[in-house]
């Protein structure tokens, strides 16, 4: 229905959209509505994404990256299948969005060591920010850690962790200094098997059911001071630089549902007729498909040029909140009106044998994590008033 490929850079990454697009169809859809239903974290098709490379894209090349052009190729495989099933794009996104303190944070030393227990010991890594009292502002989290001599020493609890309970390593946000301000928090890189760390209970979710969420409390847990990534006080920036990369995937995301649910209107209206004429010939499903179209269009073209000014080493962060906000509200309108279109011709769009509800459901996540997209609004606009200056 829509060119996925007219704005893509090089016929190598044309190649590898139509590549996830057969994967994605064949091996992650069938299985997507009982993961939703059971709510379960299905370590089968971790593991196809582990064999087609796609949890280290954004890694280095040398640990399983896709080299040039990999942000781009990070948001191709998190649209493709999104669009059959969101939770499993959303491992994608976190394995990602974990590693990336590691990758932009820690010592060669570290990363010798602990990347190829990623890439080849498939180990997934989970992102410890939110608490219970610092959502969207990072800058108010209460968990410490104070050096003891060649240690840290960590304490507090984290929430909404996703994939807390089945990772093996934690990038884990901690306040290192009292001071005020965006420069009291670093990050340190956590073993699952430190004393300790433990997982709380795990959450059951609206959507994107199949993803793991848990809390993770930290209780006197020693790290080494090299697990120290970056310099301390560095926290916030390289959260916000993780943000720049993890933002416009997430919209990649809410991209990939409202498409999914959109070939489910325009297979609907395939099949069906009501009131003695073809779907097809209603003007409120006619209103609905071009509404749609334009804003997954729209959607597609804020995505990739976060993207690719992300992959140029260019300052993307107003179009990346400009994409993940823009995309999220796009999933959520689109998804409802796709429910709402289909249940009042025939009923079927309440049904949850109906995979359009799940994308009604799935698509609501992608306003609020990342930052919120009321957040998101405050930082495109500062990001316009900075460019006055």
């Amino acid at each position: 229905m829509f060119d996925h490929t007219s704005f893509l850079p090089t016929k190598e990454l044309k190649n590898f959209r139509g590549r996830i697009q057969q994967v994605a169809r064949d091996k992650i859809a069938p299985q997507a509505p009982l993961v939703d239903e059971e709510e379960f974290f299905n370590r089968e098709v971790e593991s196809i994404l582990w064999d087609h490379g796609l949890l280290t894209l954004t890694f280095p090349e040398e640990y399983g990256g896709y080299g040039k052009g990999r942000i781009v190729a990070f948001c191709i495989a998190v649209e493709e299948i999104a669009k059959v099933c969101a939770s499993s794009a959303l491992l994608l996104i976190i394995q990602a969005v974990g590693s990336f303190p590691i990758i932009h944070g820690g010592s060669n030393e570290l990363k010798q060591k602990y990347l190829p227990q990623m890439s080849e010991g498939r180990k997934l890594v989970a992102y410890l920010v939110t608490e219970p009292t610092a959502g969207s502002d990072i800058a108010s989290i209460q968990t410490t850690a104070v050096r003891e001599g060649g240690d840290y020493i960590l304490n507090g609890s984290k929430c909404f962790a996703t994939s807390g309970g089945v990772a093996g390593i934690y990038s884990v946000l901690a306040k290192t200094s009292e001071g005020k301000g965006n420069g009291n928090s670093s990050f340190f890189l956590v073993e699952r098997e430190s004393p300790g760390l433990s997982i709380g209970r795990t959450e059951s979710k609206l959507g994107q059911r199949g993803s793991n969420t848990t809390e993770v409390f930290l209780e006197n847990v020693r790290v080494p001071a090299e697990n120290l990534l970056g310099r301390e006080g560095n926290g916030f920036l390289i959260a916000m630089k993780d943000f720049d990369m993890s933002r416009p995937a997430i919209a990649a995301q809410a991209l990939g549902i409202a498409e999914g649910a959109f070939e489910a209107i325009l297979q609907f209206i395939k099949e069906g007729h009501t009131i003695g004429k073809p779907i097809a010939d209603h003007p409120v499903i006619q209103t609905i498909l071009a509404d749609s179209a334009i804003l997954i269009e729209a959607s597609r073209g804020l995505v990739y040029r976060a993207a690719i000014l992300n992959d140029e080493g260019k300052n993307n962060t107003k179009f990346a909140s400009m994409a993940k906000s823009f995309a999220g509200d796009a999933a959520m309108k689109i998804t409802i009106e796709a429910v709402d279109a289909i249940q009042v011709l025939s009923g079927y769009g309440f049904l949850k044998d109906f995979q359009v509800e799940r994308m009604f459901r799935d698509a609501k996540l992608t306003q609020i994590f990342e930052g919120t997209n009321q957040i998101q609004r405050m930082v495109i606009a500062r990001q316009i008033l900075k460019e006055l200056t």
